[in-house]
């Protein structure tokens, strides 16, 4: 009698804990699709100014790049992660930001490295001076 109570109880806390988890994922995608539904109030600025409008709960967490199919030496967009540190790039709220002038690859790549995808003080120094084209949100 005590393991089926102490299973319900388990299970109960799991389905809680999931339903949680993607509400707080839809949280978060719903906060960031304003930054795309305004995105004109952002293009044409550094990154440091966006990331100065975002909650502390959303701060990148991660950032990755997306390969430029025409030129492997430059980075066109950048790929941030706005919920939590465990989340990849499939499960993860993501900030696309299209920048207006290519990276070149072996920055973006040391830091990629350096860090393991942590979007850290140092890649919030490297892409703040950045400015952005484009944002998309997904």
């Amino acid at each position: 009698m005590k393991t089926t109570f102490f299973k319900t109880i388990l299970i109960n806390f799991f389905f809680f804990a999931s339903s949680l988890y993607a509400q707080t994922q839809q949280d978060v995608l719903n906060y960031a699709k304003q930054f795309e539904a305004n995105k004109s109030e952002y293009i044409g600025k550094p990154f440091s100014y966006l990331l100065s409008k975002l909650i502390v709960q959303t701060q990148p967490k991660k950032v990755w790049f997306l390969p430029n199919p025409n030129n492997k030496n430059i980075v066109l967009t950048s790929t941030f992660s706005l919920n939590k540190k465990e989340d990849n790039i499939g499960n993860a709220v993501r900030l696309d930001i299209t920048w207006q002038e290519p990276i070149p690859f072996v920055n973006v790549d040391y830091y990629y490295k350096k860090n393991k995808t942590f979007f850290t003080e140092e890649e919030k120094n490297f892409y703040g001076t950045k400015i952005i084209k484009d944002i998309e949100v997904y």
